[in-house]
């Protein structure tokens, strides 16, 4: 075979040139001479056009939304699925979560992946002959940060070594990693019932992390028609940090609400740059099961599954695997210890490998790179500055402001934390608005915070489409959302303006800050109707409906125990609809209903009831 010259034989690999920084440059390289080669290489045409994949967590939604339009029934959440008469199930789990830094972790090219592919590439990415490693000190920070908010112990000394295995995604033929000395031990975390573990853990368990390593990610591969694969470099080299848990999980939801726990951690202390919706953590599962009755002590045979993208998919792979191992044991098989794959709405597990060891791997300390030294001065610095945990935030949301579990765990988790931070602003610019006129009951925190998760949630189906950035502002910004409220909250608007109002804005109809100019234009201030009003409407919407008012009068002689709530708010809303509903206000109209139910639409039957005895 001739020989081909090392610059046609890169840009033949690698379709571009060095550049600044020794980053590659992506460009369209001539293929000349390549017919030397005597092999066919096999690219896509330029005119042919595939369709980008379908995010997991779209196709989730389209697959139930599918199934919804056909009339079928969703599964239900796996309450009653978490544990097996007879048979006890050991679950471990290790994190991988990128971290929040600009430049990767032994090269200086910047770690957006997401741009045109092989345009973040430096020379040591791919593995060019001679170029050496050189570890960024700007990994070592959020990793830090992680590890504290994981109650891990911080090790002042730790070391790379190289794992060794061959595939595309890695060009060098090893991966470099913290096998042996890793940067934190000995962490912890506390699931309560509110993060949605299992109720047989009852309400917290404490799940232990053996260690928390630094370690380098693999290139992007795409599939193509024709069995063909593309690969993004951009992606090699990215910082990772890998968090391994302790085999102390027996119940499938647990496991999810872990991965669902380290990611609210993560994303509190600014060490990720996103979450499992954007693939910025993935999670592998190690499974195994043993009988109840088992004396030995000894867990069963584990196996791996890998890449679980969603916390829906941990916990459904989980019980997928476990019913597979047991009825494989049941039927008198053996469970072989292997590596296997999940599909998103799968309903089993598929074999990827044989499961390899330390021994495959070939760990060994890399010669390239010296041991990272980590002062204590910087740790109790990071220690300090972290702020507030999400576990501590949740209890300062549900004690003092008065928020539900539900909405304090919903602010914390959505938008990989910023929301909560949006909440924060919006929060700060009301009372600013409201001034002496804010209410000591907090009533106006908890209408930021309907607002924030629920009326704003309603705008759009994927939350992402709210471009909510990490400082807490998105396309209805922080103090337009607070005016609208303060409108509200001095009932100068009604609900239904209100919503009209915050359309506007998420459609860019109404600048910034230009909400009161607005209802001032069209004329959108609410003028309440008078006392006398509301009852004229609520006697001609009552005309005909005494069989209705016949409920509230057995309810006051002692026929009914129960108030007729959904009577009166069915009359409500008759009276909004006969009604100027834009002058009109719900609970005023609820008052003044209540008192002519007991002063004239009472009396008013009984006497009709006595007449005809």
């Amino acid at each position: 075979m001739a020989r081909i010259r090392t610059v046609e034989l890169g840009r033949y690999l690698l379709n571009g040139k060095l550049g600044r920084q020794g980053c590659l440059c992506a460009r369209r390289a001539s293929f000349a001479g390549m017919s030397a080669i005597g092999q066919t290489r096999h690219f896509a045409s330029p005119a042919q056009q595939f369709e980008p994949p379908i995010h997991p967590r779209k196709q989730a939604k389209d697959q139930a939304k599918a199934l919804k339009a056909s009339g079928k029934k969703q599964k239900k959440k796996n309450t009653d699925n978490q544990t097996v008469p007879g048979w006890e199930l050991t679950v471990g789990i290790e994190i991988h979560a990128q971290l929040n830094t600009p430049r990767k972790l032994f090269s200086p090219a910047a770690t957006s992946f997401n741009d045109t592919p092989n345009s973040h590439v430096a020379l040591f990415d791919v593995a060019l002959p001679g170029s050496q490693p050189a570890f960024q000190p700007d990994a070592l920070i959020p990793a830090v940060r992680a590890a504290l908010a994981l109650g891990c112990d911080i090790q002042h000394v730790s070391r790379f070594d190289r794992k060794h295995y061959f595939h595309w995604d890695q060009p060098a033929g090893y991966q470099i990693t913290q096998f042996y000395e890793p940067f934190a031990k000995d962490g912890h975390i506390v699931l309560r019932a509110r993060d949605g573990i299992a109720a047989e853990d009852g309400d917290s368990i404490k799940i232990g992390i053996k260690q928390v390593q630094m370690e380098q990610d693999t290139a992007k591969t795409m599939a193509l028609p024709g069995e063909v694969q593309w690969l993004d470099f951009n992606r090699v080299g990215v910082p990772l940090i890998e968090v391994i848990t302790l085999p102390q999980m027996h119940h499938p939801a647990t496991a999810a609400a872990l991965v669902r726990k380290v990611q609210m951690l993560l994303n509190s202390v600014d060490a990720c740059v996103s979450g499992m919706e954007a693939g910025g953590l993935r999670a592998d599962v190690n499974v195994s099961v043993r009988r109840t009755d088992d004396t030995s002590g000894e867990l069963g045979t584990r196996t791996e599954i890998k890449n679980l993208s969603s916390f829906k998919a941990v916990e459904d792979a989980i019980i997928a695997e476990r019913d597979r191992q047991i009825a494989l044991l049941e039927a008198g098989g053996v469970v072989a210890g292997e590596t296997r794959g999940w599909s998103l709405g799968g309903t089993e597990t598929r074999r990827l490998r044989g499961k390899e060891g330390e021994v495959d791997y070939r760990y060994m300390p890399d010669p390239d790179l010296g041991p990272v030294v980590i002062d204590e001065q910087l740790v109790s610095h990071l220690a300090t500055s972290m702020g507030m945990l999400p576990d501590a935030e949740m209890d300062q949301l549900i004690s003092e402001y008065g928020l539900s579990t539900k909405d304090a765990l919903s602010l914390v988790q959505l938008d990989d934390g910023a929301r909560i931070q949006y909440f924060y602003n919006v929060l700060d610019e009301l009372e600013l608005r409201l001034g002496a006129d804010k209410s000591s009951d907090q009533s106006h925190v908890l209408l930021a915070a309907n607002w924030c998760l629920h009326e704003l949630g309603k705008l759009t189906e994927v939350s992402s489409d709210l471009e909510m950035t990490p400082s807490g502002e998105c396309k209805v910004g922080s103090a337009d959302l607070a005016a609208i409220l303060h409108h509200i909250h001095r009932r100068q608007i009604t609900a239904k303006v209100a919503k009209d109002l915050l359309w506007s804005v998420f459609r860019g109809e109404i600048e910034h800050r230009g909400v009161s100019e607005a209802i001032e234009a069209q004329g959108m201030w609410f003028q309440e109707l008078a006392e006398e009003e509301y009852a004229a409407i609520a006697d001609s919407v009552v005309q005909g409906e005494m069989k209705v008012v016949g409920e509230f009068l057995r309810f006051k002689t002692g026929k009914t125990k129960a108030y007729p709530q959904g009577k009166l708010m069915f009359l409500v809303g008759r009276m909004l609809q006969a009604g100027p509903e834009q002058k009109m206000d719900p609970a005023s109209a609820e008052r003044v209903l209540r008192v002519r139910i007991e002063e004239v639409y009472i009396p008013a039957l009984e006497a009709m009831q006595a007449a005809e005895e």
